[in-house]
């Protein structure tokens, strides 16, 4: 029994002093390095205005790497776009009197896909930076944006000729229920 309690408080006091040595060193003495994310951060998060999205590409060739950075910034900010539109979808559809909900919501979805891809042309860059590594490499860092007024737009105008919706299409209430999510995106719900 006291070889145990031993054990343990020997433990303990080693566990103690390793804490404390550790307090005064820095992150990288603790083999740790603290990276710095270019066009990373709070103000390249969505926000109730906007939709935004950011991505690291990477190559020996630098075009690549801004392509790459190009191409997965915009994958997620189309996943972005897409996951917000399927929750207004479902939520405009749900507080609607539309006779065939399952019909709409499905009409709503393929039409969201067809509304990404073209909306998606109209994308801003709103920070790039390119780096070389000590390898030779390049990476691009870049940070898209899309005004949620324009994607809010081009939905009105495709659902306001849909024929299985228009007669049931209410925009002021479409635009409340996307307004509604953008306010959830903004505070990161």
């Amino acid at each position: 029994m006291k070889l145990s309690n031993y054990i343990l408080l020997l433990f303990a006091v080693a566990t103690i002093y390793s804490c404390k040595s550790n307090q005064g060193l820095s992150v990288e003495d603790q083999g740790e390095v603290l990276i710095e994310q270019y066009c990373s951060g709070d103000k390249y998060f969505s926000d109730k205005n906007t939709f935004r999205g950011n991505a690291l590409g990477e190559s020996q060739d630098q075009m690549t790497a801004k392509k790459k950075a190009r191409s997965n910034a915009q994958a997620e900010l189309a996943k972005t776009i897409s996951s917000t539109m399927k929750i207004v979808g479902d939520n405009y559809v749900n507080s609607t009197e539309f006779n065939n909900k399952e019909e709409v919501t499905e009409t709503f979805n393929e039409m969201s896909r067809t509304v990404v891809d073209e909306t998606l042309n109209g994308v801003v860059t709103i920070c790039e930076k390119m780096t070389k590594t000590s390898d030779g490499k390049y990476k691009c860092y870049m940070a898209l944006e899309l005004a949620a007024e324009k994607l809010a737009s081009k939905y009105h105008e495709r659902l306001s000729k849909d024929e299985k919706i228009k007669a049931d299409y209410n925009y002021e209430k479409f635009k409340e229920t996307f307004e509604k999510e953008m306010e959830k995106l903004s505070k990161g719900y």
